[in-house]
């Protein structure tokens, strides 16, 4: 095999890796959660803008005022998580392009002067990290349940009333709990996904 990492490294991030659907009460630390951003923040993104934003849900204030608005069959497990995170997309975050494109600062103000061009690249790009997120919390050897029920505009307005974030999916972090993962589902073969010309 050709591929860098080790066997355990990719059972961790992909093979043995499942949605997380039960946790245990096992705190996750503002400290874990830095690491994960620390690691993750690298990863590639076009322009290297840095579209997302993570809200880390910890509070039981903060934790009520977002299950009230998951789909039912996702509110149990929002509610018992030790750590949920919401990610969403920052719609001016053209404004730190000069400092994170320090050889090109103009496209602050050409490329993605309009509104509508900044939704489309800042959320495309934000989902691109919302993935990358994922792959860092089982790095750090936490689950994740990443989840998209949920009503977005109301999450958007109950957390971000300015309407700068819009919220892409909403993941439940922390260790599995009993019976946290269902059978793993089928994938597409390669040569259904592949093509070489």
């Amino acid at each position: 095999m050709t591929v860098a990492l080790d066997q355990a490294a990719q059972d961790l991030l992909f093979r043995e890796a499942h949605t997380a659907h039960t946790f245990t009460d096992e705190p996750v630390t503002d400290e874990q959660m830095r690491e994960v951003y620390e690691m993750v923040k690298f990863a590639p993104t076009a322009f290297n803008q840095s579209p997302l934003r993570v809200t880390l849900v910890r509070s039981a204030e903060a934790r009520a005022r977002l299950v009230q608005h998951m789909s039912e069959g996702n509110r149990p497990k929002t509610g018992t998580a030790p750590l949920t995170a919401i990610l969403s997309v920052d719609l001016e975050f053209h404004e730190r392009l000069p400092e994170l494109l320090p050889h090109a600062p103009q496209l602050k103000d050409t490329f993605f002067a309009e509104a509508d061009t900044r939704e489309a690249h800042g959320t495309f790009n934000a989902t691109l990290q919302a993935g990358y997120f994922i792959l860092g919390v089982r790095a750090a050897g936490l689950a994740a349940g990443p989840m998209s029920g949920f009503d977005r505009d109301a999450v958007d307005k109950e957390f971000f009333g300015d309407g700068r974030q819009k919220s892409l999916l909403v993941v439940n972090i922390g260790r599995p709990g009993e019976d946290a993962y269902r059978p793993r589902n089928p994938r597409l073969p390669y040569q259904d996904v592949c093509t070489t010309l």
